[in-house]
């Protein structure tokens, strides 16, 4: 392919301190992920206060649901994870989306290319730990299924991100 795999962001940053990863379409993802960015910045402005994980993404779910019902348009094609930490008590979430704009919270996930496999490793061998053991769970979950290049996008995103939202992000990514 000739292009640029570094040109197309699959992990961006929606708020301070909410990311999404995402799976599918890089165009619907464009859209999907330009709302999701106002309504932070338009819910920090009225409300004064910023978003919760569980708000965007009802949010970013709505609108999956909408497009999938309404007439004239196509649903959205791509499955996203959404992480961060609740602005008020400071705990990780960690939410998924689909096509059809059904949401689920999780304690670890993927999705995209290899997500059953690196999935089926999280169950076996997932605990609640600390973020140093999820970011080694993490990194052992990529290495089972070889993708390596996925940790290279953690490496290069993190100056957009806390360490926080880096371990969790760690632990939910897909692999392409």
């Amino acid at each position: 392919m000739l292009v640029s795999d570094r040109s197309a962001r699959k992990i961006v940053s929606l708020d301070n301190h909410i990311a999404l990863a995402c799976a599918g379409l890089k165009a619907d993802a464009r859209v999907l992920i330009n709302k999701a960015r106002i309504e932070c910045q338009s819910h920090r402005l009225t409300l004064e206060d910023p978003v919760t994980v569980e708000y965007i993404t009802r949010y970013i779910a709505g609108l999956q649901q909408k497009y999938t019902q309404s007439g004239g348009v196509r649903p959205f094609g791509l499955s996203t994870l959404i992480v961060g930490f609740d602005p008020y008590s400071r705990l990780p979430s960690l939410y998924q989306t689909d096509p059809s704009g059904t949401f689920s919270a999780w304690k670890a996930n993927a999705t995209g290319r290899n997500s059953n496999s690196i999935r089926e490793f999280l169950e076996k061998n997932y605990k609640e730990s600390s973020g140093q053991e999820t970011i080694k769970l993490a990194i052992r979950a990529l290495l089972e299924v070889g993708a390596l290049s996925v940790l290279a996008d953690i490496l290069l995103f993190q100056d957009f991100l806390s360490f926080e939202i880096i371990a969790v992000l760690i632990s939910a990514l897909h692999c392409r």
